[in-house]
């Protein structure tokens, strides 16, 4: 009964949804190392703006700089990785609350301020900064909304969860 109340506790839900998006973000990061050139023109297309509509009035917005497109994208690429790390520490931290006892504030900080850089990442830099600066939502080739609002949901209900914990005893 003890194991199944650990497993089922709400520590361990908040180990488990840091776990599992650390993990994504890790793949996510190995993916964009791995298959460098097709997700820097992904980056290299939404900055351009050479898919959406065309219109003069959003256009003038677009960068197609090679130095700025790579430097973007390697930008992205170090703050999902710094993400993954971040999200990491808190499920060590988590282990240690739901196996050792501890006291849960460290690893609700560090799995927050994980999930938090993801929101920023995929709400604002994606969704806010791609979607509608770039005009990404205009795109049938390079849009990537559909995951960007993906990430940004299960990030935001991970929070949750995250802090629900907050009620929870060691």
């Amino acid at each position: 009964m003890r194991l199944l109340a650990r497993v089922g506790s709400p520590h361990t839900v908040a180990a488990v949804v840091t776990a599992v998006t650390a993990l994504y973000l890790l793949l996510v990061v190995f993916g964009n190392i791995t298959d460098y050139g097709t997700n820097r023109a992904f980056v290299e297309h939404v900055f351009a703006m050479d898919t959406t509509f065309g219109s003069p009035e959003t256009t003038w917005r677009a960068i197609t700089s090679p130095a700025l497109v790579t430097i973007a994208y390697v930008l992205i690429i170090a703050w999902e990785a710094l993400t993954a790390l971040v999200l990491l520490a808190g499920v060590v931290a988590w282990i240690r609350v739901i196996f050792q006892g501890r006291d849960a504030t460290t690893a609700r900080q560090l799995s927050s301020t994980g999930l938090v850089m993801q929101l920023l990442l995929f709400g604002g830099g994606f969704i806010a900064i791609g979607g509608e600066w770039f005009a990404m939502w205009q795109s049938k080739s390079w849009n990537g909304l559909q995951a960007a609002l993906q990430n940004f949901i299960i990030a935001g209900i991970s929070l949750v969860l995250v802090y629900v914990t907050s009620r929870e005893k060691a």
